[in-house]
């Protein structure tokens, strides 16, 4: 019997290869002959990478960058066989990167990302498939571009400082330092979220106070963005600020459509393309995913949501686990998920469940499948 597993991260206890390796294991227990397939997935945000790399046999690199608010670090990224590079935003300005007392979406930029692009220039890439979850930015991806070439002047054609709030007294845009090498090269953004730039459902609106912006900070972004749209439809001859996904990560989204000629597209849909899982479930009998948290949501990009729909195309049923079930995770049945499963066997605290994911998900693989044997003997 072929089963294929393919998860999602489990935030703050498992990474993608992980959970697939745990809930392998349960399967054994219950079934030693079975023939598992791990593909770990990723929906474009952390663990992307990872989740390619391992899928792919792919090598890790690290490029020493500038981070969200100007500290050194070191991010780690993808390279594959075929001159493809894989980068995650969240790497080098990533939110979690920086403590909530710490966070300034006001100055926060984008500039080690753009680092990260030039270094995968450096090394030859002809693709370069970017992550844009987990942001701490809200700059539009100005820092981005700036590492890239580009620059941001006032009235004055002073250069004006990092982070989105400084947009505000922007008045015109340099381009002819762009780095030439983009040209050649396919850009392709990895993010499940079709935002504009501006307005109540744009990138401050929608997602500035997760990044620490109060309601004053908020509208000071907002419109500091819109001040970029403005004078990047002067620059550019069209304007862009209403283009799908233009809010993805604090505006980069909107730098990637308007500068990089960027293709968007699903992450889950990448990375399982990257994976092959397509392929794999073809004349699989069984297929699991899983996630730390599935609700209603989960259906809108997450991982999940993206294994079930190729699931189905196959005809393959899908078996979900998930840290925690949310309201609504009975949507999911529509969605192509045959059933759906908890991991925590009790009452828990949320550190016990981190601490103990991995045997509660070998656990629950287990359990699922002793049902699966005890039901449909007769197929094997």
């Amino acid at each position: 019997m072929k089963i294929v597993i393919a998860p999602d991260s489990f935030k703050e206890s498992l990474s993608a290869p992980d959970a697939a390796a745990a809930i392998a294991r349960g399967i054994k227990q219950a079934y030693p002959g079975a023939h598992t397939v791990c593909i770990p997935m990723a929906d474009g945000g952390e663990g992307t990478v990872a989740a390619v790399l391992a899928a792919t046999g792919g090598q890790w690199r690290s490029t020493p960058v500038r981070g969200a608010l100007g500290e050194a670090l070191d991010a780690d990224w993808g390279w594959l066989p075929d001159a493809t590079a894989v980068i995650e935003m969240a790497a080098a300005a990533g939110l979690e990167q920086t403590p909530p007392e710490q966070r300034d979406p006001l100055r926060a930029d984008s500039h080690g990302v753009g680092q990260l692009v030039r270094a995968a220039l450096d090394a030859g890439a002809r693709r370069i498939i970017l992550g844009l979850g987990g942001s701490a930015t809200n700059d539009g991806g100005t820092g981005l571009l700036r590492a890239l070439g580009v620059r941001f002047l006032d009235a004055g054609r002073r250069e004006l400082p990092p982070g989105g709030a400084a947009l505000a007294a922007l008045d015109s845009i340099d381009t002819s330092g762009l780095d030439a090498r983009l040209a050649d090269t396919r850009i392709e953004i990895a993010s499940d979220v079709d935002n504009p730039l501006c307005g109540p459902h744009g990138a401050s609106h929608t997602f500035g106070p997760q990044k620490g912006a109060s309601p004053q900070q908020v509208a000071e972004l907002d419109a500091s963005l819109a001040r970029l749209a403005d004078v990047c439809a002067r620059h550019l001859g069209r304007d862009l600020r209403d283009a799908p996904g233009a809010g993805a990560a604090g505006g980069l989204g909107f730098a990637a459509h308007a500068f990089l000629d960027a293709h968007f597209r699903p992450g889950v849909e990448l990375v399982a393309e990257l994976g092959g899982l397509a392929q794999a479930m073809q004349g699989a009998a069984l297929a699991f995913t899983g996630e730390g948290r599935m609700d209603a949501q989960t259906l809108r990009g997450k991982t999940p949501a993206g294994v079930a729909r190729i699931a189905q195309q196959a005809g393959v049923p899908v078996v979900a686990l998930a840290g925690s079930l949310g309201d609504g995770y009975q949507e999911l049945h529509a969605g192509g998920i045959t059933a759906a499963f908890s991991l925590a066997p009790g009452p828990l605290t949320l550190q016990q469940a981190c601490d103990n994911a991995a045997q509660y998900l070998a656990d629950r693989a287990r359990d699922v499948m002793q049902l699966w044997l005890a039901a449909g003997k007769r197929m094997l």
